[in-house]
């Protein structure tokens, strides 16, 4: 894709439409992989993935009163299916990178067609994904680079009447280089978040994050809890429209680091949003990349509820009958002070 500098550069993979490197100011902020066949044996943490048919966790691997039947997910994660179970998008391989101009700004378009019955979903659906990039000034007339995500699901097939989606992007950011993201600076705009069983399930309610003050600045070092819960930014689930772009991003979430300089926005479109400090991550060094362990990167996943289509009240949002369109936009933006 075109750079509008020097130091601003992107690199996308048609595996998994992979965020593999987002440069600012000559830095790389983006956990990667060199190639395909290093992302394919090693990229258990979904390092630049695009998430779907649904994103994080569905109980049990099953989806109930759809097509008024229930369908077997494949299983990923102990009794429940993860991020579209065991060959979710994130390991599927699309049709691009095709250069397209969107929303005024250059960028590229990858496709993907996913069958009825596949990992158990019903229902033939395309995923169309644009990446675009540009330059852009805020308020006060600070320049950000900004990455554009935006995801679009039809229905096309005959097969049946309803399915289900939800799409995100699983990209870890480093704002230092450093080993770890320790001396990371957070804020996050909402401390409602889905409490969860002990497998990750939300207990179907929406309370305030009690083991720390999110809302307010915090740094992300040793004595920082691990985090790995989603966040609300709309607790109405009856006011989620199917296809969020309409509605204007909100920030989700602002990072910065002290030494590096670097600052990274998070805005979307979506109503919630995981945020995950990357307590699990374990891959090992591959060729010129260095080995990422635990903290090395953080993730900020926008999204709908977790297990939204088996929650009555909240299903709505990501239930798509023949024929409708389901949507999303992400926008990230970075710079250098």
């Amino acid at each position: 894709m075109p750079q509008s500098e020097e130091d601003t550069s992107f690199t996308f993979l048609p595996f998994g439409a992979i965020i593999q490197e987002f440069r600012v100011a000559g830095q790389n902020i983006v956990l990667g992989l060199p190639d395909e066949d290093a992302y394919r044996k090693y990229n258990e943490p979904y390092f630049g993935c695009t998430i779907g048919r649904t994103t994080n966790r569905l109980r049990d691997s099953v989806l109930k009163n759809v097509n008024g039947k229930s369908y077997v997910i494949t299983t990923k994660e102990g009794p429940n299916s993860l991020h579209g179970g065991k060959a979710g998008w994130d390991s599927r391989v699309f049709r691009g990178p095709k250069p397209v101009n969107r929303n005024g700004w250059e960028g590229v378009e990858f496709r993907y067609l996913s069958t009825h019955g596949e990992e158990g979903y019903p229902g033939t659906v395309e995923l169309r994904v644009w990446y675009s990039a540009g330059k852009k000034a805020d308020d006060s007339g600070r320049e950000k680079t900004a990455l554009e995500v935006e995801y679009e699901v039809e229905f096309i097939g005959a097969e049946c009447e309803e399915t289900v989606v939800g799409v995100t992007n699983h990209s870890y950011f480093n704002l230092s280089g450093a080993p770890t993201i320790d001396g990371t600076e957070a804020v996050l705009s909402t401390d409602k978040y889905l409490p969860t069983d002990s497998t990750g399930i939300p207990l179907g309610k929406i309370e305030s994050y009690g083991p720390l003050r999110v809302t307010e600045p915090f740094l992300i070092d040793k004595s920082c809890p691990d985090i790995d819960s989603c966040f609300v930014m709309d607790t109405d689930p009856k006011s989620i429209p199917l296809d969020t772009r309409s509605r204007e991003p909100k920030l989700l979430a602002s990072f910065k680091h002290a030494e590096s300089k670097m600052h990274l926005e998070v805005l979307s479109t979506e109503p919630a949003f995981q945020f995950y400090t990357g307590k699990y991550i374990d891959v090992p060094a591959v060729d010129s990349f260095p080995a990422r362990g635990p903290r090395s990167g953080f993730c900020v996943e926008p999204s709908r509820y977790v297990n939204a289509p088996n929650e009555p009240e909240w299903r709505d949002m990501c239930l798509l009958k023949r024929g409708q369109i389901w949507g999303a936009r992400t926008v990230y933006r970075s710079w250098k002070e």
